[in-house]
């Protein structure tokens, strides 16, 4: 015999119910944030006009200002609040001689640029310029001043050579001298030549070693001398050779091989 199932409901089936919103509140609130929002919106778009100037600044010796603006004119379709100033600036960057840029918004509708070159510390190889940072700028120069030192070296060398010339010259300043070359070859030989035409060489091992000897050689053993100098071999063990142009005593033809315990 079939018997029919009645489900009691329990006393915790209920069914949910969403809450009462008061939709007139919810009104009172949202229509003046709409309103100030739309304010913005549209005080933004007046605001964003066309750009009528743009204003360059800075010391131009190897970049000019029209150079600057051909640079700036493709990207300034924009207006005066969405053109983005780190694009600007990038593109000014890419430009040689220049180290970096400034951009500025001025009210009403123009741009204020300043630019700043880049100073040449050194001459790469045969016309490249390198800045203060050691980082090749120029790969060919139209001019290079004759009163930059040469330094040269393989390929992607250029800031490991600059670091060890930056580090020379600050102690050879100390001292009244000057490096005028400083180069590396594709065997990592280093080789040095000063202001008063000194020839120095490192060889490709324990250069720093070496450099510190050369320093005490210079110090101890050459100067108080005041004898001219031909060149100076540090690629020894324990000591150094040294050629003198024409001291009398000392062949000018050989080097004069110099150990710790003489000096």
């Amino acid at each position: 015999m079939a018997r029919n199932f009645v489900k009691k409901r329990c006393a915790t089936d209920r069914r949910w119910s969403a809450p009462a919103l008061d939709y007139r509140a919810l009104l009172k609130l949202a229509v003046p944030a709409l309103v100030i929002a739309l304010a913005g919106v549209g005080t933004a778009w007046l605001m964003d006009r066309p750009i009528d100037a743009v204003k360059v600044a800075g010391t131009f010796e190897r970049v000019s200002a029209v150079q600057v603006e051909a640079a700036l004119a493709p990207h300034l379709g924009g207006g005066f609040l969405s053109t983005d100033l780190n694009v600007l600036r990038r593109e000014l960057t890419e430009l040689p001689w220049i180290a970096r840029a400034s951009i500025r918004r001025k009210w009403p509708a123009f741009l204020e640029v300043t630019v700043h070159e880049e100073r040449p510390a050194a001459c790469w190889g045969e016309d490249g310029l390198l800045n203060t940072s050691g980082m090749l700028f120029v790969e060919h120069a139209s001019h290079v001043p004759v009163e930059l030192p040469r330094l040269d070296g393989p390929p992607g060398t250029q800031t490991m050579v600059a670091k060890r010339y930056f580090e020379l010259q600050a102690r050879l300043e100390q001292r009244g001298l000057s490096a005028v070359s400083l180069t590396i070859d594709k065997r990592g030989a280093w080789e040095l030549k000063l202001n008063n035409g000194v020839l120095v060489r490192f060889g490709a091992t324990a250069v720093d070693e070496r450099v510190a000897r050369f320093f005490r050689a210079l110090d101890q053993v050459i100067a108080p001398g005041g004898e001219p100098v031909e060149y100076l071999d540090m690629r020894y063990t324990n000591g150094f050779a040294i050629r003198w142009k024409d001291a009398s005593g000392r062949s000018a033809a050989m080097a004069q091989e110099i150990h710790p315990d003489a000096w």
